[in-house]
């Protein structure tokens, strides 16, 4: 029978599982924890594993639950069920274990997670609600019951106090009198056997009557219960053993409340005490800062960045190490204290711990396969136990090896074929290596010898791995570099150390010829490799710094738009105040215009008021277009060039004013256009026109007058209903305005405005026209049958 525990023990994990027992909150739990055992069962331990995962999830987002003082309550219950007594010590465990049972339940509840892997453990945990606040309001201590345990021990207790008051008080007027206070060794009461006594002194005991119960040691002192009392501590007595009789008696009824539900508490008990075992082993996962690894059943393993996790991380170097991917076989070699029992440590112990479903102190991306057996050989003087071994014990560990290796075995050789004479070493080693890869055995070993490079070197589905050593300062660095063949060093160390040269010299020349070339050969692919890396650390170290540099570009970049920004909406801002001040000398300026008109009867006077007024608003929302920056008109290319010149009549657009227009005058000297644009006559530059479609020619009358295409507003539409609604408040005044200007030229007296209910925003803003408005004489809202508050009615002047 192959002892297991011999391997685990040789690679520590007794000693992860000993750290690990101590995150669960359960004597149980630990005790499992400690005797846990791999697992080769591939979709077994998935499920595990799976476990775990989801415990690490809920403890990194919701906390950890709180299991503490919990108890195995088994054998108590199992007295319960058949209809024994339990003492309040057990009673309070039961109550302890109802209260984590429901505390671990609510905890599954108040995670927001809508399925994890521990979902069947936790909903199959079965809170006794009734019978926890039923212990837990009837037992105070492991000694006491509490008063309201039932209403009569409540009762009884009343009754006890009362009369031990009543006898207390007598008692106290005896001890104090002028009578019986010479008689007294103390002024004190005291007990006796649960009875209320005085000290009297010795030779005053017949002063004092009553029943002598006790001496002191000093026989000074009687103790004497007067006789006025006896009767009093008789009901006290009484009392007390009725106190104990119903103490008895709930005593009974609390345990059989538990042995009825006992099946149910130990069911939970058990799912209690697993739920724990996998909180540990998430709570242990956090501390080693772990993860969860990849599990694989073709032999393969890929540990990324791995730690061993018996070592400080402050003091390890994470290695990279894989094994059953494109080889079977890692030969490690190198310098001792290099790192190479340590790397075949981690190797073993974590894929140990991940077939524990354990998680796994390295990067993410590592993968560990499930094998039957993990087998080891490592008896190195380096190791955590300083344990040295011999020739002899190798081989007889080997043999046992040899013995259960299979395709499913991962086997772990230190310093294999050291011991012994290193030319019959070496060939035994590369000989156990061929006879485990026939088994197709995952393999990984340690050794110093040539023979087994050149063996990695030649073999396919061998590879070499090194520990690296800087030569300079003669410590190791602790990295695993897979592929390359590592070197012992001996003559640099020896060099460095002090050693005559002409000893280094003598010992090179004793050296074979082909060893002597196989290390140059290796000292040269390892100097390549070193300077490979320099490269590469550089490139990396550059390509950084651009990386830096592209950032602080565009963060450069970001900061200049901002700047941008905050300047296009300052000047969009001066613009707004400057385009808010043409308005209100506008607004004058068409005031005094209306009070003109209504000083002047000829109707023409009013028509070129009313255009004035038109061109006057026109021109102000171009101001208003022209103040944001960022909006240019499309025709505003400076690259825009006439197809001809331009001749009286033409149809032009202002793109400045962003207003149609008719050329009266061609260009003069200065290259200036005089342009009318409605009621407007101004001279424009000829480089903001645009020649736009030509206007449709009227006849021409005798004296050549050119008549302008200008529709007269007293042939405009004589509506009156204005529609507004769809309108901002200041789109739709501006219109009103115009409409009311229209109705008064028409003759028309009253009108509707038609602004809608809504919010009454834009009621609220027709209403204050309405009311500075000189063109009106009143108005009001309509009512049923005319639009009711959704229109104003308005009387004109």
């Amino acid at each position: 029978m192959l002892d297991t525990q011999k391997y685990t023990h040789i690679l520590e994990l007794d000693k992860v599982l000993e750290r690990l027992s101590s995150f669960a909150g359960c004597p149980d739990t630990r005790e499992q924890l400690l005797k846990l055992s791999p697992c080769s069962d591939y979709r077994e331990l998935c499920g595990e594993m799976a476990r775990t995962e989801a415990a690490y999830s809920l403890c990194m987002r919701y906390g950890e639950p709180a299991i503490y003082n919990v108890q195995n309550c088994d054998l108590p219950l199992r007295r319960a069920e058949v209809g024994a007594s339990l003492s309040l010590r057990d009673l309070l465990a039961v109550g302890r274990l109802l209260s984590n049972i429901r505390s671990l339940r609510a905890y599954r509840e108040r995670c927001e997670e809508k399925e994890t892997a521990l979902d069947e453990l936790f909903f199959g945990l079965q809170d006794n609600r009734y019978l926890e606040e039923l212990l837990s309001a009837a037992i105070i201590s492991e000694e006491e019951l509490a008063d309201d345990a039932s209403p009569e021990l409540l009762s009884i207790r009343r009754k006890i106090r009362s009369a031990q008051a009543s006898v207390r008080e007598q008692l106290e007027h005896m001890v104090h009198s002028a009578h019986y206070l010479p008689y007294l060794q103390e002024a004190i009461i005291t007990q006796r056997d649960g009875r209320y006594v005085v000290p009297v002194k010795i030779e005053h005991r017949g002063e004092v009557k009553g029943l002598i119960h006790d001496t002191s040691a000093s026989g000074q002192t009687v103790f004497i219960e007067p006789a006025g009392v006896v009767e009093a501590n008789n009901k006290i007595k009484l009392l007390q053993s009725e106190e104990l009789q119903e103490m008895d008696r709930i005593i009974r009824a609390l345990s059989a409340e538990c042995g009825s539900c006992a099946g149910s508490i130990m069911s939970s008990f058990q799912r209690l005490v697993a739920l724990d075992g996998i909180f540990a082993r998430a709570r242990y996962g956090r501390e080693i800062e772990g993860v969860i690894p990849k599990l694989r059943e073709d032999g393969g393993v890929i540990l990324s960045g791995a730690r061993h996790p018996l070592i400080s991380k402050d003091a390890i170097i994470p290695i990279d190490i894989r094994l059953g991917t494109d080889f079977d076989t890692l030969v490690i070699t190198g310098p001792n204290t290099g790192g190479k029992t340590v790397a075949l440590k981690t190797l073993g112990l974590l894929t140990l711990m991940a077939m524990c479903a354990m998680m796994i102190p390295a990067r993410e991306s590592s993968e560990v396969s499930v094998f039957d057996y993990v087998l080891a050989d490592i008896g190195d003087e380096q190791s955590i136990e300083q344990s040295l071994s011999t020739f002899s014990a190798h081989m007889t560990n080997i043999v046992q090896i040899l013995e259960v290796a299979d395709d499913r075995s991962l086997v772990l050789m230190d310093e294999l074929g050291a011991g012994t004479d290193p030319v019959e070493g070496a060939a035994l080693a590369v000989a156990l290596i061929e006879r485990l890869r026939l088994f197709r055995a995952r393999i990984a070993a340690t050794t110093h010898y040539a023979e087994m490079k050149m063996y990695a070197l030649q073999t396919s589905g061998v590879e070499n791995a090194c520990c690296e050593f800087d030569i300079a300062t003669l410590r190791p660095t602790y990295r695993l570099l897979i592929g390359v063949p590592g070197r012992s060093n001996a003559f640099a160390i020896g060099q460095r150390l002090g050693l005559p040269e002409e000893v280094i010299e003598s010992a090179k020349g004793h050296v074979a010829s082909d060893s002597a070339r196989f290390e140059d050969v290796v000292a040269q692919l390892e100097a390549a490799r070193q300077s490979l890396e320099r490269e590469q650390e550089q490139t990396a170290k550059l390509r950084g710094e651009a990386q830096q540099e592209r950032d602080r570009i565009a963060a450069f970049k970001q900061e200049l738009e901002g700047e941008k920004e905050k300047e296009i909406n300052r000047a969009r801002s001066e613009a707004g105040r400057i385009i808010s001040d043409v308005r209100r000398r506008s607004e004058q300026l068409l005031e005094e215009l209306e009070e003109l008109r209504r000083q002047k009867e000829a109707e023409d006077f009013g028509r070129r008021v009313g255009e004035a007024k038109s061109g006057y608003r026109s021109r102000v929302r171009a101001m208003e277009d022209r103040a944001n920056p960022v909006s240019r008109p499309a025709d505003s290319s400076e690259n825009y060039v006439l197809p001809r010149p331009l001749e009286k009549g033409d149809s032009v657009k202002i793109v400045s004013l962003g207003m149609h227009g008719v050329v009266l005058q061609p260009a003069d000297g200065s290259g200036k256009v005089y342009v009318q644009a409605g009621a407007i006559k101004t001279k424009v530059p000829q480089e903001d026109l645009r020649l736009s479609e030509p206007p449709k020619k009227k006849k021409q009358p005798a004296g050549g007058r050119v008549l302008r295409s200008v529709e007269s507003k007293a042939t405009r539409s004589a509506s009156t209903e204005f529609d507004m609604r769809g309108m901002n408040a200041e789109e739709g005044i501006m219109t009103l305005e115009q409409f009311l200007d229209n109705c008064v030229m028409n003759g028309q007296k009253t009108v509707t405005v038609i602004h809608g209910k809504g919010t009454g925003v834009l009621r609220t803003a027709v209403h204050n026209f309405l009311r500075r408005c000189r063109l009106v004489r009143g108005f009001r809202l309509g009512v049923y049958g005319e639009g009711e508050s959704g229109v104003t009615i308005v009387e004109l002047k």
